[in-house]
């Protein structure tokens, strides 16, 4: 039996020697099959493009609206997710992403022209816009922190997952250019997500936030596997939330603190977005047709990409909670800029020699790898775990629309960067993003590894400097 400790109720940590247990586990894999869905309309894409191209006489510019109509309607959908997720819950969001992400297959695997194709991706974009904010949120708000890192990155997983799966089925329907069938077989997890979603509970915080607390109450007694920790957890949680009458937006023009978890989140994000990692996802068959690979080569090039990204991200779920957050994203940066390095060398001086042809092909698994183990899933952990309770849902929204608008802004500019600089000195641009988000790294990305929720929010309150967040209390200054 753990006892409850003065610690846990000042919001020390109410969980702090948890394990998690079954049921919060399955519960936050069944959120994170929302990653699969967005992985699988992000890699669907790289496969169908050419084809899409072909069949509508489509040149650069208009490939680019094709890919990045999906991250423009993410961006409105992450718009309005917040308000979504506190009206309807966190399960209530991501059943309406379920709803778009199954009407946007059927118009993307039917669009007899590129208008109609547009309006289907724009769709998917909703969904993923929605589901990208409320499915980490989620698995944030049930996970005690000794499984937080794991279980968010878990989410990452799915996306790279359905990033593989959808890039070993454009593989195998490249054969016959069957592009309406690499979109249109999404509708068959699309339906499948539906209904998981139908058995989520809501989140004993977003339960608290509306007053509701017998029913906080007894999700957290399911989710804990001790329910004097569970009443503990409730009176941080309780404590957190009368501390402040403001919330969202008018927490964020009055309180300093929250701008500065606010800003660290958009930073993230777009750390994120500039790693070049979606323009490689986006483009990949190009970029290895770029090295002399043929068409379909490149598409199995680019498969080989998809199971590298989800075999490394199975590396930041093992070890998320173990070495830390900021080692593994320093460790991602560097390796992500000095293989782009590598990248732009081959592409500038490498020719087309079968030599070459293999290096690069090890550069971008490599850059590939460097990005899942520590820039892919820990932003999104950061993201969630930085932000306080009653601000929650209006600085994750900040920072996933900020992911959005940077990854619509890169998918849209990178076909006109490839013929306007050469691929060679947009993968060494990229590199030198990576430089820089070791500096940012550094100087402002916190250790949440072990750090409760309501510890990070106190020492946020407190003033503490964001690369100390997860610091005991009273420690950070």
């Amino acid at each position: 039996m753990v006892g409850v400790t003065p610690a846990a109720r000042s919001g020390g940590g109410a969980s702090s020697s948890q394990k998690t247990t079954g049921r919060a586990t399955f519960l936050g894999i069944l959120a994170a099959l929302s990653g699969l869905m967005f992985g699988l309309d992000t890699g669907v894409v790289a496969g169908a493009l050419p084809f899409i191209a072909t069949d509508f006489h489509a040149g650069a510019a208009m490939q680019g609206w094709i890919v990045s109509s999906m991250m423009a309607g993410a961006a409105v959908g992450a718009t309005f997710a917040g308000r979504i997720s506190v009206s309807f819950g966190r399960p209530g969001a991501m059943l309406g992403a379920g709803i778009l992400f199954l009407v946007g297959t059927l118009f993307c695997a039917f669009a007899p022209g590129v208008a109609l194709l547009i309006t289907g991706r724009v769709l998917l974009g909703l969904a993923v816009g929605v589901a990208a904010f409320a499915a980490p949120l989620y698995i944030s708000e049930i996970t005690v922190e000794s499984a937080r890192g794991a279980m968010i990155s878990f989410y990452q997983l799915m996306v790279t997952l359905g990033i593989f799966l959808a890039f070993v089925s454009d593989s195998i329907l490249s054969e016959g250019g069957h592009w309406r069938w690499m979109l249109g077989i999404m509708g068959v997890p699309a339906a499948l997500f539906l209904g998981v979603v139908l058995i989520l509970p809501h989140s004993p915080r977003w339960l608290m936030m509306r007053g509701d607390t017998e029913r906080a109450r007894k999700v957290l007694r399911m989710l804990r596997s001790d329910e004097e920790v569970a009443e503990a957890e409730l009176a941080d949680i309780n404590d957190r939330l009368s501390k402040s009458s403001d919330a969202g937006y008018g927490l964020f023009r009055s309180n300093p603190n929250f701008r500065r978890s606010v800003f660290l989140g958009i930073t993230l994000q777009i750390m994120q977005q500039l790693s070049g990692i979606n323009a490689l996802l986006y483009y990949a068959p190009r970029v290895f047709e770029a090295a002399h690979f043929g068409t379909n080569a490149a598409v199995w090039a680019t498969t080989l990409v998809g199971l590298t990204n989800m075999v490394f991200t199975g590396v930041a779920i093992r070890y998320a909670d173990r070495w830390g957050r900021r080692p593994l994203l320093l460790t991602s940066c560097v390796i992500v800029g000095a293989s782009l390095v590598g990248v732009g060398a081959v592409l500038a001086f490498g020719g087309g020699s079968l030599a070459a042809s293999i290096l690069l092909c090890a550069l971008i698994l490599v850059f590939v790898a460097g990005f899942a183990i520590g820039e892919g899933p820990l932003v999104w952990a950061l993201c969630s775990e930085v932000q306080p309770t009653r601000g929650r849902d209006f600085g994750i929204g900040c920072s996933t629309v900020t992911n959005w608008v940077a990854n619509w802004v890169v998918s849209s500019i990178f076909p006109l960067m490839m013929l306007a600089m050469g691929a060679s000195w947009t993968f060494i641009l990229f590199a030198a993003f990576n430089g820089l988000f070791v500096l940012i790294t550094l100087g402002f990305v916190p250790e949440t590894k072990g750090a409760s929720l309501e510890r990070i929010e106190a020492n946020l309150f407190a003033g503490v400097p964001l690369r100390k967040l997860g610091e005991p209390e009273g420690n950070g200054q």
